[in-house]
């Protein structure tokens, strides 16, 4: 058992707790090899029908991954850290996407960013009232990465440009309208846990859940659609701006407030994605941004101003999300020939 992170076999289960509850369970790189190396194990292994993962603690199941390292090694010029970083864990990422078993994630609190692509790939997705999910990389300078880029593809409408752009949070019903959950278990989850773990049974699942309240994202679906159909980000912003209500005025401080390059990057992505895109595809997209985030985008601007100095107040490399050129995202979004993501 490492500090971070338990990986263990109960009963018919294979399970993996996150252990940083002070951290909101933040995701480290030790962790992410953690997980990758248990899914490797338990693959072949017919003791394992199911992979349950959750985490300790109320607050979060994983607000993010642990960003502090990066910002070290991005203002030292160490661009290799994030690259590999990185690396490792899209691949992660997609052996979750793809594994052979059910891969059973309880979401509770925070499941944010690098949280999602742990517990938002898995085949039965559960959240309860507490549930927070959100894809806020835009904020720190990055795009929603993590295979992120293509639950937001596959959500209805432009709710991807909306959610991706913005960071809007979802509650537990607004997830599973998205596609980011599946099921809603308002409580019991010890005694859901423990069914699983007995049985090895994916069916208990369906026995313990209830119907989801109404969805506001399913509400202002046709509001959304309207606002966020611009082929370019400046086109969703003088959308916003033209627009008036309570959506619009949220979407438009948080499009003045996020980064201009990482937002540009966010559509443009969504915008290459179609119905043969596989999570492959769209993680070595996502990592043609982040290979070179760490020296030519706004990250460690955006990690220096949340997380840092905590300011709030970052300088980003272009004035306004109007003032992006099509060459810059063109710049961020090439190919990496040798250096291209393999998984």
């Amino acid at each position: 058992m490492q500090e971070d992170i338990w990986c263990r076999i109960e009963g018919r289960a294979g399970r993996i707790t996150l252990q940083r509850p002070d951290a909101l369970n933040a995701l480290t790189w030790e962790m992410c090899l953690a997980i990758e190396a248990a899914l490797d194990a338990w693959a072949e292994d017919n003791a394992v029908d199911l992979v349950l993962i959750d985490a300790e603690g109320s607050r979060a199941f994983c607000a993010g991954g642990d960003i502090a390292e990066m910002y070290a090694a991005g203002i030292k010029g160490e661009y290799g850290y994030g690259q590999r970083f990185w690396a490792d864990e899209y691949r992660m990422n997609a052996k979750i996407f793809h594994y052979t078993k059910p891969v059973v994630a309880f979401l509770q609190g925070f499941t944010m960013g690098g949280g999602v692509g742990v517990g938002c790939h898995g085949s039965h997705r559960i959240v309860d009232d507490t549930s927070q999910i959100a894809m806020p990389e835009c904020a720190i300078g990055l795009v929603p990465d993590v295979g992120g880029s293509l639950l937001l593809h596959l959500a209805p409408g432009r709710l991807g440009e909306y959610l991706g752009t913005t960071g809007a949070r979802m509650g537990a019903a607004d997830a599973i309208y998205a596609g980011f959950a599946d099921n809603y278990v308002p409580d019991g989850w010890d005694d859901l846990k423990s069914a699983l773990c007995t049985t090895g049974d994916v069916a208990v699942i369906a026995e313990a859940s209830t119907p989801p309240p109404d969805a506001p994202l399913a509400a202002a679906q046709a509001e959304i659609d309207a606002l966020f159909s611009g082929e370019t980000l400046g086109d969703i912003v003088r959308s916003v701006a033209a627009a008036d209500g309570p959506l619009a005025e949220r979407a438009a401080k948080a499009l003045s407030r996020n980064a201009p390059l990482g937002m540009a990057c966010a559509v443009e992505m969504l915008h290459r994605m179609n119905d043969a895109t596989t999570m492959a595809d769209a993680l070595g997209l996502e990592y043609r941004f982040t290979h070179r985030a760490l020296e030519h985008s706004d990250f460690v601007e955006g990690i220096r101003a949340q997380i840092i100095d905590k300011d709030k107040s970052p300088k980003w490399r272009h004035s306004g999300p109007e003032a992006v050129p099509a060459t810059d995202v063109a710049r961020m979004l090439m190919p990496l020939g040798p250096d291209a993501l393999k998984i």
